[in-house]
């Protein structure tokens, strides 16, 4: 008796320190704006220093999205936790879609804030695909060798992403995903030949992402995975939570608002002070400022053994990214045409060379890693090779001689293995023939497939 009272009293300790804890990142992520807050109310934003500037605003943007990433979590207990997962997804990258409406606004009255538009975009997704799905694989690997083994019995009876043998399994209603990623990176293939992001585009991206998530919405619903403050906060009575979601989300879309041009506008003018291609910077630390919640959030999911949970969360803000982001950017630059008064008709977001570069890269980066994952597990291997060759192209890119060679062997290089990767695996291509079954089963038109 004495001895199972301490244990609940040692338990309840525990579990407020954690809740202490949570509330005062919470706390620290509302704190990262202030200074920026300060500054916008009594500094002079016009002519200040753009390295500050850039600081302050990128703070505030990486607080920003930990809240909404947080908020978008605790969103899980008032809807289907399918439809849940795209939503968190597309709250997460809130931040980026901001900073892209900036250059992509911009680019309408000023051509040379064009490149910056494709620059975060691409940058965003090779971070994702290449750095962020093999990252949760090997935290996973990692955090599973510095356990106790489980049992093969018990692993294998659970597809909650446990590392078995090296391997991650997703499941199969994941299909829905993958399928929807893979239309995106196919199509993106074209439009580089277009010479730019128009309103077809649009359409048509725009549309597939209203279709994920309406059939995302008929995906059958589990219990949701809170870990950390999104945990503490669901907690919360109902209506206290809620408010308390809601003071986060008004919170962070504000300093959002208040942060994204001025943060687009710091990078640049960084760039330009300091003799670094302002191309670089926007493309690389943008993301990672917008992105870092995300990647956290991923990879908190693997070192607490549900890597599939983590997984999942990235593959669903690449489809946002390279459906509804993609898409908006043609709108976007359109409205800002008119605006401007400077419509020119038909046209689209303009691509130059070396966006055009970037774009093809991206979506063959892409489909190399669906090809990977197409049989619905990704080996620590795969996962190695895939963070590999991303490290391999981000430092060769910078230290080429010739650039515009280097990257069209990379380009080749993906395509090239993502056709021997699906012509040569058995598991792959049964597993590409059944996802029609699998889609019709977990959208409920169909009997199961297994």
């Amino acid at each position: 008796m004495v001895r199972t009272a301490v244990s609940s009293s040692s338990d309840h300790a525990s579990q407020d320190a954690g809740d202490l804890k949570s509330w005062l990142l919470i706390v620290a992520a509302m704190a990262c704006a202030v200074p920026w807050f300060v500054y916008l109310a009594l500094g002079d934003v016009v002519s200040g220093p753009p390295i500050l500037i850039a600081i302050m605003t990128g703070s505030g943007i990486v607080g920003a999205a930990f809240l909404l990433s947080w908020a978008a979590e605790v969103f899980q207990l008032d809807v289907s936790q399918a439809l849940a997962l795209a939503l968190l997804a597309l709250i997460a990258v809130l931040p980026e879609y901001a900073v892209d409406a900036v250059f992509a606004w911009n680019a309408a009255s000023d051509p040379s804030q064009a490149p910056y538009a494709v620059a975060n975009m691409t940058g965003s997704n090779r971070l994702l695909v290449g750095f962020g799905w093999g990252a949760v694989v090997l935290v996973a690997w990692l955090r599973t060798r510095s356990r106790a083994k489980l049992s093969r019995s018990a692993a294998q009876s659970t597809e909650d992403g446990t590392v078995v043998n090296g391997v991650v399994t997703l499941p199969a209603e994941q299909a829905l995903e993958l399928v929807v990623l893979a239309i995106a990176s196919i199509y993106s293939l074209v439009i580089p030949f277009k010479g730019q992001i128009d309103l077809f585009d649009a359409g048509f991206l725009v549309t597939l992402f209203c279709v994920y998530a309406w059939a995302t919405s008929r995906l059958p619903s589990e219990d949701p995975h809170l870990v950390g403050p999104a945990a503490t906060v669901g907690k919360l009575t109902p209506s206290v939570r809620r408010a308390v979601m809601g003071a986060m989300f008004v919170f962070a879309t504000a300093v959002i608002f208040l942060s994204a041009h001025h943060f687009a506008d710091g990078l640049v003018r960084t760039g330009k002070a300091l003799g670094i291609d302002e191309f670089v910077l926007v493309q690389w630390l943008a993301p990672l400022a917008s992105e870092a919640p995300e990647f956290l959030v991923a990879l908190l999911f693997a070192w607490r053994g549900l890597a599939g949970a983590g997984l999942r969360t990235l593959i669903s803000s690449t489809v946002n990214q390279w459906t509804l982001l993609v898409g908006t950017l043609g709108v976007i630059f359109r409205i800002g045409q008119h605006y401007a008064m400077n419509p020119t008709p038909g046209a689209g977001l303009p691509l130059d060379v070396r966006q055009t570069e970037e774009l093809l890269l991206t979506s063959a980066l892409s489909l190399f890693a669906l090809a990977m994952i197409a049989n619905f597990d990704l080996s620590i291997r795969e996962a190695g090779a895939l963070l590999g060759f991303f490290l391999f192209q981000l430092v060769g890119a910078q230290i080429a001689t010739d650039r515009t060679a280097f990257q069209s062997v990379m380009i080749a290089s993906f395509i090239t293995g993502t056709v021997y990767l699906i012509a040569t695996s058995r598991d792959r291509r049964t597993a590409i023939m059944r996802v029609p079954s699998i889609l019709r089963s977990s959208l409920g038109f169909g009997a199961s497939p297994r």
